[in-house]
């Protein structure tokens, strides 16, 4: 690689770096940004009580005790650092500063991931501009972008994965050309196996990869099994020793019985049963989900050029077969997204949110279908890779703000209002808040009378002097005229409210269409 090419990647990505935290920190709450820091308070109130009474029977009765802290562990130095500044720079209220500079910890963290990414598409693509055109499809694609700007459970998730998928691989290399493993590299992958298990139960299927890949390497290699065990003896038991330990330290719930583990897998497989997502105009249930529901929402979310390069694997499939290395990268990467997807059909796990639960398969399916292109014609692949870094800059810019909810190109030949979720997690609410605000100044608005639909405004408007703060669903007993509302996440598709006029609607159009995507809407009634 040479100098002058270095250069270029590190100007591009520090320049990207510095843009995501600066709109990380300039997007709205999510709902879920609150549930979250509640749960960590409340965990660290029980290691406190634990630690001094052995007693923590506050997190043994919180309905959300299951729910993992690990990324806490991360972000609250960070929020601890940034909060007092965004205080006076967004001139936000105290509670507010703490959850927007976690913002901060979790762009940080999937930049951190991108890096990885690449690494690990460098060990199948020793081309380094491919490659790094590959790690921008990655970082700029607007559905990732957009959720890494907020969302404080699944983009740590997939980042942590992703980062312990190049562990496994790189140790799988190891092992395939040195036959020896790095007892370093061991201690970091389990720490960060444990870290994932801490962020969401579901990590424990990390340890189905872990075997993919050690099974596709004893095909390759015509390794025997119990030789394998006897020769890595010390490096199994110490893996095993160092991921039961850090999973136990790190989880407080665990720690007045390790089988808490087995109700933890048990209640969150089947989490939040009432919520339904809109697909494709049908109200689909997280329990009662068909088959379908997770390749519909894939084929509207996936880029059009990764489903290109998912369908052409038969035609590159002899080319992957020639490497025994590379077969066994990209095959274990493929029988993992599979084998996870077929478990969660099988066992009826809930998803909701179309398909945010499942977003830590998306850098897999990525470098799959990449490779596959790479394979069948580098030259269309860079041209291709290009144009679509090109398009996945027009679209953040067009979303303004709300990439998290993007659709690929055939999701604009339907009614996406009408057949999609859209603003499931309210982003839409500082928007919606900042325009009470102006709106309120203009008409001498009392502002000892409520805001209706969204609580979280709170954030945003309690330092301008508003003192009323209510719920959607008490906005048939209002009385006190005016009042403002905002309908936004799924309050959206409710009746507008009587007698009431529309003052904003906010969202966005892509690049390509011009209809306007309705995120949140915000009603005065006078």
């Amino acid at each position: 690689m040479s100098k002058n090419f270095k250069n270029i990647i590190v100007s591009v990505l520090t320049f990207l770096f510095l843009v995501g935290i600066y709109l990380s920190i300039n997007t709205g709450i999510s709902h879920d940004e609150f549930h979250e820091h509640q749960n960590w308070q409340i965990n660290l109130k029980a290691i406190k009580d634990f630690l001094s009474t052995g007693n923590y029977n506050d997190l043994i009765v919180y309905k959300d005790r299951y729910h993992g802290i690990g990324f806490s562990y991360i972000s609250q130095p960070i929020q601890y650092i940034f909060s007092d500044f965004l205080l006076g720079y967004l001139n936000i209220n105290n509670y507010g500063s703490i959850l927007i500079s976690k913002h901060i910890a979790v762009f940080s963290l999937f930049f951190i991931s991108g890096i990885f990414f690449y690494l690990l598409i460098s060990l199948l693509i020793k081309e380094k501009k491919i490659a790094f055109i590959s790690l921008l499809i990655y970082l700029l694609y607007p559905y990732l972008f957009g959720h890494a700007l907020f969302n404080p459970k699944d983009i740590p998730f997939l980042s942590i994965w992703i980062i312990c998928t190049y562990l496994i691989s790189a140790i799988i290399k190891d092992l395939f050309l040195k036959k020896n493993i790095n007892f370093k590299d061991l201690i970091f992958l389990s720490l960060l196996t444990s870290l994932l298990i801490s962020i969401r139960i579901i990590g424990l299927l990390i340890i189905l990869q872990y075997l993919i890949f050690i099974l596709f390497y004893f095909e390759s290699k015509k390794v025997p099994v119990k030789e394998f065990l006897k020769v890595f003896k010390k490096q199994i038991i110490l893996s095993i020793f160092l991921i039961c330990s850090f999973t136990y330290i790190l989880n407080p719930i665990f720690w007045h019985n390790p089988l808490e583990i087995i109700n933890s897998v048990t209640l969150m497989s089947k989490y939040q049963q009432d919520i339904c997502t809109t697909t494709l105009g049908k109200c689909v249930e997280a329990l009662n989900l068909p088959a379908s529901y997770y390749f519909v929402w894939m084929f509207f979310k996936l880029p059009i050029i990764i489903l290109i390069g998912f369908f052409i694997f038969p035609l590159v499939e002899k080319k992957i077969f020639q490497s025994k290395f590379e077969k066994i990268i990209i095959l274990s990467i493929i029988t993992t997204v599979i084998s996870i997807l077929l478990l969660f059909i099988i066992f009826n796990v809930a998803i909701y949110d179309e398909i945010r639960h499942i977003m830590f398969l998306i850098p897999l399916i990525f470098i799959f279908s990449i490779y596959n292109l790479y394979l069948f014609n580098k030259k269309i692949f860079s041209y291709l890779g290009m144009f679509f870094v090109a398009f996945f800059i027009l679209e953040n810019v067009s979303l303004k703000g709300y990439s998290y909810t993007w659709l690929n190109s055939f999701s604009k030949f339907y009614n996406i209002n009408k057949d999609f979720e859209v603003d499931y997690w309210g982003i839409s609410n500082k928007n919606l808040s900042l325009k009470i605000r102006d709106h309120s100044t203009d008409n001498n608005f009392d502002k000892s009378n409520c805001i209706y639909g969204d609580k979280y405004s709170k954030v945003f408007l309690e330092n301008y002097n508003f003192k009323c703060f209510k719920g959607y669903s008490e906005l048939d007993s209002a009385k006190d005229r005016p009042f403002y509302v905002i309908k936004n996440v799924r309050n959206t598709r409710r009746s507008d409210p009587k007698e009431c006029d529309l003052i904003m609607e906010d969202g966005y159009s892509y690049t390509f269409k011009k209809d306007k995507v309705v995120t949140g809407q915000l009603w005065f009634c006078d």
